[in-house]
């Protein structure tokens, strides 16, 4: 008979000996082999730890755990992780009556649990969906398993945690669709409001950037924005617990000076051995810093830390640190209902992921009530692993001419790299003009209503052209004689990036006016050649 009972000391070695056989030396939490950190967690009231006991033997042949303080003081946040069954208790529903017996010793104590699930099998998504737990979001590449493994993370409200929720969070575009999904998965509405044209914090550069020390540390103890008011990014350490919880967490800021006043910081830990990192907080005098901070942190956790994989929580109500965090790199993996504690309500929270090493999802063995998610966050990954090639073709493109670094990024972040096979039509007369074409590789003829060519379109080119925008269908056949690719703008695309950015849209129709000059011109020789 299998018997579920809180650990003791004395399972501390069986414990071990079950990570070992079932993760070998890669477990990215090595804790969880050394036997004296076993002992304090088992004793410390901040993680309860259970084992399953065959009550004929006495042998333990299963372990799990619960991390209590996983969110800042009060948040009523607990992670659901670390199940293990022996081989020799598979097949006996142990680790089921794990789950069932840690949601039972724990739910008057929590609002909020969450279990970041393996993804190279389906057992403990099961087991967690079975239990309550619903799919919210995948974490990209988070493990550190021999290889990279991503994470399926799904989530448990419990007493009045929905009720505490506040409603109609408002996102930007890119968020919406996981937001839609992770809520109904949550038997929630989904209420949120989509910012049309959404801004980032501006992207200033004159700042000095060093790390903190203790003696800086009332300096920016005094700073409420980002910290007790306007809080835009959530985590479980904050500045205000001490320099102790700070350094014993691994916890880190980089400073920002302008004319020698500090006017911000960012919180961060850095798991070496993991090669993870996670921003917990960021706090400022104003604006001007922000992009400015996310930017740095990313560069150097991508050319001086060796990390593969950042995250960082943001309010699904701020959706300027929303966009400021996806021009930079991040991308939403998860939404969490009612996550945290503000004020007097609980926020929804995003999760988003800065993936600083190579995407391959062709690996993930997800459950099927998670699936729709997992393939939402795959599609936006596989979609980021073209924007250098986008970035690449806004510098040489004539169309992009004079945007700067910041603007370059901006218009990349909106296009799609399109392949073009030999052969394809891409449009014919009639057919809605909605698309723009930034030709990177390749060779498009143009033919017109009478199958005669009158020009073609080379690399750099533009095709569609942003008269797009105004016409309701083209009036020319296009189609791909030499294979390439392109950068895909839609009309709706456009159209907001122009209108949210005017100072991008007025260098995009002055170039615009200058490269159809130049094809026009070139079309008049065609045909007068032609004629000839």
């Amino acid at each position: 008979m299998i018997v579920i009972r809180r650990a003791c000391e004395s399972d501390v070695e069986a414990i071990s000996e079950m990570f070992q056989i079932a993760y070998g030396d890669d477990y990215f939490y090595p804790q969880y082999y050394d036997i004296q950190s076993l002992k304090r967690m088992i004793l410390s009231d901040d993680t309860l730890f259970l084992v399953a006991e065959e009550s004929d033997t006495g042998a333990v042949l299963g372990t799990a755990s619960v991390l209590l303080e996983v969110g800042a003081h009060a948040d009523l946040l607990a992670e659901f992780g670390r199940l293990v069954v022996h081989p020799q208790g598979r097949g006996q529903g142990i680790g089921g009556k794990l789950m069932k017996a840690r949601v039972e010793f724990v739910q008057d104590r929590l609002h909020v649990g969450i279990v970041e699930n393996r993804s190279a099998h389906e057992f403990s998504q099961r087991i967690s969906h079975q239990h309550g737990f619903h799919p919210v979001g995948l974490l990209p590449n988070k493990f550190q398993l021999g290889d990279r493994e991503s994470a399926a993370l799904y989530v448990c409200h419990f007493g009045h945690a929905l009720e505490l929720r506040r409603n109609h969070p408002h996102l930007i575009p890119e968020i919406y669709p996981l937001a839609k999904l992770a809520l109904e998965n949550c038997q929630l509405n989904c209420d949120a409001i989509i910012e049309a044209e959404p801004r980032a914090y501006p992207h200033v550069k004159q700042f000095q950037i060093q790390e903190m020390e203790s003696e800086l540390y009332p300096v920016l103890l005094r700073f409420e924005r980002g910290r007790i008011k306007h809080r835009e990014i959530f985590g479980r350490m904050r500045l205000h617990y001490g320099l102790f919880q700070l350094r014993v967490s691994q916890g880190q800021y980089l400073l920002a000076y302008r004319d020698g006043v500090m006017v911000g910081a960012i919180g961060f830990m850095i798991d070496e051995h993991e090669r993870t990192g996670k921003i917990f907080e960021l706090v400022s005098l104003d604006d001007s810093p922000i992009y400015y901070l996310v930017s740095e942190l990313v560069r150097r956790c991508r050319e001086e830390y060796g990390i593969d994989y950042l995250e960082v929580d943001v309010s699904a109500f701020s959706t300027q640190m929303q966009q400021t965090l996806l021009e930079n790199g991040f991308l939403p993996a998860a939404y969490i209902p009612a996550m945290v504690f503000h004020d007097v309500e609980r926020l929804d929270i995003v999760r988003m992921v800065c993936l600083l090493t190579t995407w391959n999802g062709d690996a993930l063995q997800v459950f099927e009530p998670g699936k729709p998610i997992a393939d939402l966050v795959d599609q936006s990954l596989r979609l980021r692993t073209a924007l250098p090639k986008l970035i690449q073709a806004v510098k040489t493109a004539p169309l992009f001419a004079g945007l700067s670094e910041e603007q370059q990024q901006y218009v990349a972040a909106s296009a799609e790299l399109e392949t073009l096979p030999e052969g394809r039509v891409l449009f014919r007369p009639e057919d809605p003009a909605d698309k723009i074409r930034v030709i990177i590789s390749g060779e498009i003829e143009i033919q017109n209503c009478h199958a005669k060519t009158v020009g073609s379109i080379g690399p750099d080119e533009s095709l569609g052209d942003l008269a797009s925008v105004s016409e309701p269908s083209h009036r020319v056949l296009a189609y791909v004689k030499s294979p390439g690719q392109a950068m895909l703008f839609s009309r709706d695309a456009l159209l907001q990036l122009v209108h949210t950015r005017p100072d991008i849209g007025m260098i995009l129709f002055r170039n615009h006016a200058c490269e159809l000059a130049d094809k026009l011109q070139r079309m008049n020789v065609h045909a007068l050649f032609k004629q000839e």
